[in-house]
């Protein structure tokens, strides 16, 4: 046990373990969801991702800040994540696109966070005793005070956040030349990047809220439907799964990613749990069981489809798995121009194997034209 007079920042997790620290960012309490990522770049990225809204991010990589941060690499409109857990957090910054330090962009944020924190006995503590919820403190609160925040933080199992992330009006963004097909989007939490792969491929894409109902996009003339990553219990969205379930009865082509995929698969009777301590990193190994081909990924997921629950089902196909732990990564529906995978194909950060899976979408969209 560290002396935790030399330290000004403490990290309390609701099974008691207590780590000591500095402060990162604004002074005050946070609280939320604690969980691990093992990229070790695109730290941005991650921050602003609105599937991590409501979590602590523990950052695996040593050094965070040390490229600053810049406008191109947001991901959302603001930072998402409710506190971070790193080890050393840079004030200072190298990179010659970088507008400015992440230590001001988490006050202009009231990000709170705590460094100088051993993290590899951190992320060991996680795997082995599960996600569980903690508080990040650096106002000077006792554990005692921290430990009443602590039991009035929610558990993610359960939780629905999709409404706290999502766009409030629906609006439209459109590629640089002429549009070949008009996408409707389903925004749980929608990545920057997701859209921007589609209009790269020539898509005009309609965003619309979390709550939007089938009968508002069928009939309106779309190509395609995409159902977007977000954060939270995707079982704590039965009115949604219901929305789903008619998208999927239209025959319009649909694509889905994390909550998405979730969505589609509960809409479909199948089931999902939640993991351990989940995926999310930027190396997660996927195998493609249509071709038979590997491709690493980005992944950030808590919950995951179960797999007994694909097998048990006549109308589903099985179409990647994780290779690390054998779980459903991608599924379709029989007969159906409808697809999903868990994982993160737009892969911001991380590598690009994955982006055939939106030429898929381009394809299935072509074909039921």
């Amino acid at each position: 046990m560290v002396n935790n007079s030399e330290y000004k920042a403490v990290l309390l997790l609701s099974d008691g373990t207590v780590f000591y620290g500095n402060p990162a960012g604004s002074i005050g309490t946070t609280s939320g969801e604690i969980c691990f990522n093992t990229g070790m770049t695109g730290y941005q990225e991650i921050f602003t991702d609105p599937s991590y809204y409501g979590q602590i991010m523990v950052t695996a990589t040593s050094h965070i800040g040390n490229y600053g941060v810049a406008d191109e690499d947001v991901e959302s409109d603001s930072i998402k994540i409710a506190g971070l857990v790193c080890k050393k957090f840079s004030k200072t910054y190298s990179r010659p696109a970088a507008v400015k330090s992440l230590g001001d962009n988490f006050v202009e944020n009231g990000l709170v966070g705590i460094c100088d924190v051993d993290t590899r006995a951190l992320v060991r503590h996680i795997r082995k005793s599960g996600a569980m919820n903690a508080v990040i403190s650096s106002d000077g609160k006792s554990l005692e005070e921290l430990q009443k925040v602590l039991d009035a933080t929610p558990s993610m199992d359960g939780l629905e956040l999709a409404s706290r992330v999502s766009t409030k009006k629906n609006h439209t963004v459109s590629p640089k030349g002429d549009a070949a097909y008009k996408v409707a989007c389903i925004d749980y939490g929608i990545k920057k990047n997701i859209i921007n792969c589609l209009t790269e491929r020539g898509c005009e894409v309609d965003v619309f809220p979390y709550n939007v109902s089938a009968e508002q996009i069928l009939g309106q003339g779309y190509d395609g439907i995409m159902l977007s990553n977000g954060p939270g219990d995707p079982s704590a969205m039965p009115k949604e799964i219901d929305e789903v379930k008619a998208l999927v009865n239209s025959g319009v082509p649909i694509f889905g990613i994390c909550l998405g995929h979730q969505l589609l698969a509960l809409s479909m009777g199948l089931k999902t749990e939640k993991m351990r301590y989940g995926h999310r990193g930027i190396n997660h190994p996927v195998k493609n069981l249509q071709t038979g081909k590997c491709e690493i990924t980005s992944q950030n997921h808590g919950f995951v489809v179960s797999n007994a629950s694909v097998e048990s089902n006549e109308n589903i196909e099985l179409t990647h798995i994780h290779l690390n732990d054998n779980s459903v990564a991608g599924i379709e529906v029989k007969g159906k121009p409808v697809f999903s995978v868990q994982y993160h194909p737009e892969a911001s950060p991380g590598p690009h194997d994955s982006r055939y899976v939106f030429d898929k979408f381009i394809d299935n969209m072509k074909s039921n034209k």
